[in-house]
C-alpha cells in the first residue's frame, strides 16, 4: 500500500509538500500492534472487532505520535474508531475538571453526536473517562448536570457547544485535543463560521484531527489556516463509492414516480430499506402514501423532536419499521447494522450526497444495494454523479410488462372521452329517481320590452322617478327570466343545456349579471340645482 503525507509548512505563508513513500507497509494485523492499552484492547474485542480497517491502521499509529491528522475515507470505513481509540490512551492520564473538558468532538447532525457518544462507551467502559453529549432538541438539566461534575470528553454540535459558551457554562481554555467529524458536512450545512470561532477559542489545544469523505476547497483553507504540519491520510479516492454497494438507477417519469417505488418495492425483495427524499414535505407526503398501502414505513427529518427522531431510528434498527423515509439528516454517520437496501426517491442535489446516501448500505463487510429514480429533469444531477465517481451508473430497464402501471389520473382522458356514451345511463338513472328532465327547448330571444333604452340613464339623470322606477323594473324583469333559463338548463342535458348555457349575442352585456344588489332597486329623485347641471 503506498504511504502519502502531506505537510504544511511556512511561516511566511502556505507550503505544500507530499512525500511519497514507494514501499509498501504492511497494514495492522491486529489493534494490539497499534500501541494501545489493555483495558480499550478489551472493549475493542467485546464490541466484535478483530482487525482494524485501513483508515484506523494508519491513522491510529499518527494520532498516538501527537501529529495533527486529516483522514479522508468513505461512510462506513471506521472513521469514528480512527480518532476514538487513540483518543482515549492519550486521555488516560490526567483528570477531569468541572466545566473545561480535555477533548472536544464536533458533529454536524445530533445523531451523529450521538452515534459517537455511543461509541466512546462502548470503547471507554473499563476506563475512568466520563463525556457529556451537548445537542439540541433535547433537555438541558442533564447536560449542565454533566458539565459542573466535570468531565473528560465533550461529544457537540457547534450551535449547541456555542451556546454554553456564551452561558458561561463550559470553559474551553482547557481543551487539548479537537476533531471535526464529517467536515465535508459541516460546510454542506452552513457550520464553518462556527467551526472557526470554536477553533480560535482553543486557546490550549495541542492536537487537531480532521475527518471527511471528500475534501472541497473551502474545507481545504480550514486545514491550511488552523492544522500546520498536518498528516494526510486517504485510503481511498474521495467521493467514490463503496466496492460493496452495487447501485443502480432507475429511469422514470416524474408523475410515476411513487407507482415505480412501490414496484421496486414489491419486485425486488426489498425487505427493509432507507428512502431519501430532498425535503421534508416530500417525506412526510411519501410516508403518509405507503402507509395507506400496507407498508409499515415511518420518517425522520430535522422538524421532528430529537426524541421522537431517536426513537423512530431504535425502531428501525430494531425491525420494527421495515422503510425509514427520511432526508440527508440521516445520511451521515449512521451505522445501522446490514442495512440490506438504499432507495433515492429524489436525486441528491449534491453529488457528494448520492455517495454519503449510499454508503449507509455496504458496510461491515455486507453486500449492498442502492436503487436511484431518475427523471428527465435529473439529467444535470445525474452527470454530476457520474463525473464525480468517475464511471457510468448502469440502468435498471423496466420491460413493458413489468412496468408500473400509470397513476389513475392518467385515465381521466379516456374516460371524459367516451363521456357522450355514458349520457343515456346518466339520464335513465334520472328517470329512475323521478327526475324527468324537461324537453329540450332554446333559449328565448330578449324581447325589445324586456331589453333597456340606450338612454335610460339619461332619463334617470333627468329626475324622471317614475322612468327611471320602469327601468329598474325591466332589469328585474331580465333577471328573473334568466333565473328561469338557468333552471331549465340544469334539468335538461345534451345540445339543449349547451344552448341554454350559451350567452346570446341579441342580449346586453350587464356587469352585476343576473344580479342585481336591492340598494341599487330604490330609486332616488335628484334635485333641482342637479337636474339643471344635468341639462347643460
Amino acid at each position: 500500500m503506498r504511504r502519502a503525507r502531506t505537510l504544511w509548512h511556512s511561516p511566511s505563508g502556505y507550503e505544500r509538500k507530499t512525500l511519497h513513500d514507494e514501499t509498501v507497509t504492511q497494514q495492522a494485523a491486529s489493534f494490539a500492534e497499534l500501541g494501545l492499552a489493555e483495558e480499550i484492547l478489551r472493549a475493542v474485542a467485546e464490541a466484535g472487532h478483530e482487525h482494524p480497517t485501513p483508515i484506523q491502521a494508519r491513522a491510529i499509529p499518527e494520532v498516538l505520535a501527537g501529529r495533527n491528522l486529516i483522514g479522508i475515507a468513505q461512510t462506513g470505513t471506521g472513521k469514528t474508531a480512527s480518532f476514538l481509540l487513540p483518543m482515549l490512551q492519550l486521555l488516560i492520564r490526567g483528570r477531569s475538571r468541572a466545566r473545561m473538558p480535555r477533548a472536544l468532538v464536533l458533529s454536524p447532525t445530533r445523531e451523529l453526536a450521538t452515534q459517537t457518544a455511543r461509541n466512546f462507551d462502548l470503547y471507554a467502559k473499563y476506563l475512568k473517562l466520563t463525556r457529556a453529549l451537548l445537542i439540541g432538541g433535547v433537555g438541558m438539566g442533564e447536560q449542565e448536570r454533566a458539565l459542573e461534575k466535570g468531565v473528560d470528553v465533550v461529544i457537540a454540535t457547534p450551535g449547541r457547544l456555542l451556546d454554553w459558551f456564551e452561558r458561561g457554562r463550559i470553559l474551553l481554555g482547557g481543551v487539548e485535543i479537537l476533531v471535526i467529524d464529517e467536515a465535508d458536512r459541516m460546510l454542506d450545512m452552513g457550520f464553518m463560521p462556527d467551526v472557526e470561532r470554536i477553533i480560535r477559542l482553543l486557546i490550549r489545544r495541542r492536537q487537531t484531527l480532521l475527518f471527511s469523505a471528500t475534501m472541497p476547497a473551502e474545507v481545504r483553507r480550514l486545514a491550511e489556516t488552523f492544522m500546520p504540519d498536518a498528516v494526510e491520510v486517504a485510503v481511498s479516492p474521495p467521493a467514490r463509492k463503496a466496492e460493496l454497494v452495487d447501485d443502480v438507477f432507475v429511469p422514470t417519469e416524474a408523475e410515476r414516480k411513487r407507482a415505480t417505488l412501490v414496484w421496486l418495492l414489491r419486485t425486488r425483495d426489498i425487505g427493509k430499506a432507507m428512502i431519501f427524499c430532498n425535503t421534508k414535505r416530500e417525506v412526510a407526503a411519501l410516508t403518509r402514501h405507503l402507509r395507506r398501502l400496507g407498508f409499515e414505513a415511518e420518517d425522520i427529518h430535522g422538524d421532528l423532536e430529537q426524541s421522537v427522531r431517536l426513537r423512530t431510528l431504535e425502531r428501525f434498527k430494531a425491525d420494527e419499521v421495515k422503510l425509514l423515509v427520511c432526508t440527508d439528516v440521516a445520511a451521515r454517520g449512521l451505522d445501522i447494522a446490514e442495512l440490506p437496501v438504499v432507495i433515492n426517491y429524489d436525486v441528491p442535489l449534491s453529488a457528494d450526497d448520492y455517495v454519503h446516501r449510499i454508503g449507509r448500505t455496504g458496510r461491515a463487510g455486507h453486500r449492498g444495494r442502492a436503487y436511484t429514480l431518475i427523471t428527465p429533469a435529473d439529467a444535470r444531477q445525474v452527470a454530476a454523479i457520474e463525473r464525480l465517481t468517475g464511471r457510468r451508473v448502469p440502468q435498471l430497464e423496466l420491460e413493458e410488462e413489468t412496468a408500473p402501471a400509470p397513476p389513475a389520473r392518467a385515465e381521466q382522458p379516456a374516460a371524459a372521452a367516451s363521456g357522450d356514451a355514458e349520457k343515456p345511463q346518466r339520464a335513465s338513472r334520472r328517470r329512475r329517481r323521478g327526475r324527468e328532465p324537461e324537453p329540450k327547448a332554446a333559449a328565448p330571444a330578449a324581447s325589445p320590452e324586456a331589453v333597456p333604452a340606450a338612454d335610460a340613464p339619461a332619463a334617470a339623470s333627468a329626475g324622471d322617478g317614475e322612468a327611471a322606477a320602469a327601468s329598474v323594473a325591466a332589469d328585474v324583469a331580465v333577471a328573473e327570466g334568466g333565473r328561469r333559463r338557468r333552471r331549465r338548463s340544469r334539468s335538461g342535458n345534451g345540445e339543449g343545456a349547451d344552448a341554454a348555457r350559451a350567452p346570446s349575442r341579441e342580449e346586453p352585456v350587464r356587469g352585476m349579471g343576473d344580479h342585481v344588489p336591492r340598494f341599487l332597486l330604490i330609486p332616488i329623485p335628484l334635485r333641482s340645482g342637479a337636474k339643471a347641471g344635468a341639462s347643460r
